[in-house]
């Protein structure tokens, strides 16, 4: 995998639609604190969508896209409140189980929203599906693009307003990933008729 393409492709659209980007991240954010995360995810998946649609399609990125999957909004809710449960329950028993379990789901849950979003899958086919393309071969490459995602994320978080500037990046950097990867997996078309 070319890391390299993935990182100048996000960089690419986050520079040209930078003032739109920053205001829907700012909007995400200021959606998930006023209600106490409770449309956090819900907003994420038209979050992603939006620039994912930035991505492919070259089209600017608006705040309304935040409601745009509101179809999601109880599959993607009562994930996120089981994912924080295991969790917590890691993390209580023992800080390593709770940091491994979190590499756990960020490795296999990477893809989830994008696909129930462009792939208009549920839930449990999401999560099957983003499995399969976690696991495809060469493995070091899935590993490589979480941390990446984890460190441009965590940078930004603990900065304050960085957040607004590297969590979309990490997303489009992501989503990029998931282009590609998408690709790779969609069935080979059929051999043409013998006359």
């Amino acid at each position: 995998m070319d890391f390299g393409y993935h990182m100048e492709r996000a960089w690419q659209v986050f520079a040209r639609f930078l003032p739109s980007v920053l205001l829907l991240t700012l909007a995400l954010i200021g959606m998930s604190m006023i209600t106490l995360g409770i449309m956090a995810p819900v907003c994420t998946a038209g979050y992603m969508q939006s620039l994912l649609l930035a991505l492919r399609e070259d089209r600017r990125p608006e705040v309304r896209d935040l409601f745009s999957q509101m179809r999601l909004f109880f599959p993607l809710l009562g994930f996120g409140i089981l994912v924080t449960l295991v969790l917590l329950t890691s993390f209580a028993l023992l800080v390593l189980l709770g940091l491994l379990a979190m590499v756990a789901v960020s490795f296999a849950c990477l893809y989830l929203v994008p696909l129930m979003t462009d792939r208009n899958m549920g839930l449990f086919e999401a999560l099957a599906e983003s499995w399969r393309m976690a696991v495809q071969k060469p493995l070091a490459e899935q590993f490589a693009v979480v941390a990446v995602y984890v460190v441009l994320t965590s940078i930004g978080n603990s900065t304050g307003l960085g957040a607004l500037f590297t969590q979309p990046f990490a997303t489009l950097f992501v989503l990029s990933v998931y282009e590609v990867k998408r690709r790779r997996l969609l069935p080979e078309p059929p051999p043409p008729p013998i006359p």
